[in-house]
């Protein structure tokens, strides 16, 4: 298996970023929010409180629509995402997209909603696949060339562009001439709609062995190459298993598998074997640090207990372009739920995203795409766009702190 080399080391504000205090080097490698990063360490000395495994704060009890600012430093220094690069993955308003227009004066339908984005200040949006409800303009299926014109005419109708899709990636390997043509099915609509991504919303396996990330690599690779030539990148996307750590050595089961860990976690073993001018990643913020909280130590080749407590915005930096895209997805600590974070529209949380954008840098080659998978609600349809505005206003407000 070939193994690509690193990039070059961060420099600069990134390099600084790194090199603070101990007690800030900690703080930023968590994601926590500093204000809820010093209450937490006062309350811990005072014997207060029973905080997670790497120090943040138990949770409060916050309602969905409140803006708490948490780490986000509204309205001071330079703008950390550009107007231009503010997204929204559309599965967040899937419930719009879906509904029914004939039943409804809310806005129905990919047209009506991107008019709806459009109004809320979104500039990009990434695709979830392309159906919708079949009363909506076009049809339920817009999977097809002709489809891909129509959203492509209704995106320019309203400013937007589209970065990605979460769409078909071949299950088949070898690749099946059917899977293959697919494929480049899907290439074409990317095309026509203007993307410069296409990917997955999952991760490239779920296997936790080494034998499997080779294989999955050997077909990115395969599919990145085919993509290339048709001007896409391709990128994969990641859950909270897929940062979670590899097994690479002995002993073996009984079926010959490794059990235990050299260190690296999944996804970086895939992105040293994979090339990095053909394969791409989309970091799931909020999934990195639900791995943060789950997977703090592993069982090393001597069977000692080893710690590695991972930081997602170090990883950005050290494959800096490798990610293009991302979900802006917010949290607010929870230690009871197994996860240590619920899931709440972006800024409202404790993921702190000042210092997150602050150190992957490059704001005009990143695209942070709004993502909410709790947004639609059963009993309140109007939900899920009205926090897609709460999210944009966050979003547009962070703000580099000032040294």
């Amino acid at each position: 298996m070939t193994s690509y080399s690193d990039p070059s080391r961060p420099t600069g504000a990134d390099a600084a970023a790194l090199t603070d205090t101990p007690d800030e080097a900690l703080r930023r490698s968590l994601g926590v929010a500093r204000r809820r990063f010093l209450s937490t360490c006062t309350a811990v000395a005072a014997g207060a409180v029973a905080a997670p495994v790497f120090g943040a704060a138990p949770a409060l009890a916050h309602g969905r629509d409140h803006d708490h600012g948490h780490g986000h430093d509204h309205g001071r220094g330079q703008v950390l995402v550009p107007p231009h690069k503010r997204g929204i993955i559309l599965y967040t308003v899937r419930d719009a997209t879906a509904r029914d227009p004939l039943a409804s004066d809310l806005p129905s339908g990919f047209r009506e909603v991107f008019k709806q984005l459009a109004r809320h200040g979104y500039r990009q949006v990434e695709f979830a696949g392309y159906r919708q409800h079949a009363n909506a303009p076009g049809g339920d299926n817009l999977e097809t060339v002709e489809g891909a014109k129509l959203l492509r005419r209704w995106l320019d109708e309203y400013g937007l562009r589209a970065q990605g899709n979460h769409g078909f990636i071949p299950p088949s390997w070898p690749l099946t001439a059917a899977d293959r043509d697919t494929f480049k099915k899907h290439l074409e609509i990317a095309n026509i709609i203007g993307m410069d991504h296409m990917g997955t919303g999952g991760d490239p396996t779920g296997s936790s062995y080494r034998a499997d990330w080779d294989v999955a690599a050997d077909k990115w690779n395969a599919l990145g190459e085919i993509a290339r030539r048709e001007g896409i990148k391709l990128y994969t996307h990641n859950h909270d298993s897929a940062y979670g750590f590899l097994l690479d050595r002995g002993p073996l089961d009984d079926q010959g598998r490794p059990t235990r860990s050299s260190g690296i976690r999944k996804l970086e073993y895939f992105l040293k074997i994979t090339d990095p001018k053909l394969v791409w990643l989309e970091m799931d913020i909020f999934w990195a640090h639900v791995a943060q909280y789950k997977f703090h130590t592993y069982t090393a080749p001597d069977g000692s207990t080893r710690r590695n407590v991972f930081d997602p915005a170090g990883l950005v930096t050290r494959y800096n372009k490798r990610y293009p895209l991302f979900h802006a997805k917010d949290g607010v600590v929870d230690t009871a739920n197994g996860m240590g974070w619920d899931m709440v529209p972006f800024g409202t949380g404790d993921i702190d995203y000042t210092t997150f954008f602050s150190r992957v840098g490059l704001s005009n080659y990143r695209n942070p795409m709004v993502e909410d998978d709790n947004s639609p609600s059963a009993t309140d349809p109007a939900q899920s766009l009205r926090e897609a505005k709460i999210s944009y206003d966050n979003m547009a407000a962070l703000r580099r702190r000032r040294r």
